[in-house]
C-alpha cells in the first residue's frame, strides 16, 4: 500500500526549457543578420563643415541621387526604394500634403553631376515643398 502512496502526482506546469533555446538561437541569428542590413543606398557624401539638424519624432524623407544618376527614396528611414523622377515627385507630393512639418533631405552623391541634384531640387520647389535639406558628411577638423 505504500507504494500507491508514494506515486508521483503529475504535473501541470509547462517547460519552458525548450523555448529559451529557441529563443537564443533566434536571438543569435538576429544579432549575426542586423549588422549586416543596410539602410538606404550606398552614397559618398561629399565633406562640408556644419552643424547637425535636429530631426522630428517622425523620420526623414530621404531621396538619395547614386553616381550612375538612378533616384532612391525612403521614406520610413528603413529601405530605399529605387524610383523615376516623375514618381519620385509624385510621392514627395502626397507625403508632404499628408504632413508638411516632415523633414525631406537630398543624398547626392559627390560624384553625380550637380544637374542632378538642381532637378530634384527645383521639382520639390514647384511641388510646394518650403523646405529641403542636403546631406553631407561631416568635416573632421
Amino acid at each position: 500500500m505504500s507504494t500507491r502512496n508514494s506515486r508521483r502526482k503529475p504535473i501541470s506546469e509547462i517547460n519552458v526549457v525548450p523555448y529559451i533555446d529557441v529563443m537564443l538561437v533566434l536571438l543569435v541569428i538576429f544579432m549575426v543578420t542586423a549588422p549586416l542590413q543596410q539602410s538606404g543606398v550606398e552614397v559618398d557624401l561629399p565633406v562640408a563643415s556644419g552643424s547637425p539638424v535636429e530631426q522630428n519624432e517622425k523620420p526623414p524623407v530621404i531621396i538619395s541621387i547614386k553616381e550612375d544618376g538612378q533616384y532612391y527614396l525612403s521614406e520610413t528611414g528603413d529601405k530605399a526604394l529605387a524610383v523615376l523622377l516623375d514618381d519620385l515627385l509624385l510621392r514627395i507630393v502626397a507625403i508632404y500634403n499628408e504632413n508638411p512639418q516632415v523633414q525631406i533631405y537630398i543624398r547626392g552623391d559627390k560624384a553625380v553631376d550637380y544637374g542632378n541634384v538642381v532637378s530634384v531640387m527645383a521639382a520639390l520647389k514647384q511641388a510646394g515643398v518650403a523646405r529641403v535639406g542636403l546631406m553631407t558628411t561631416p568635416d573632421e577638423q
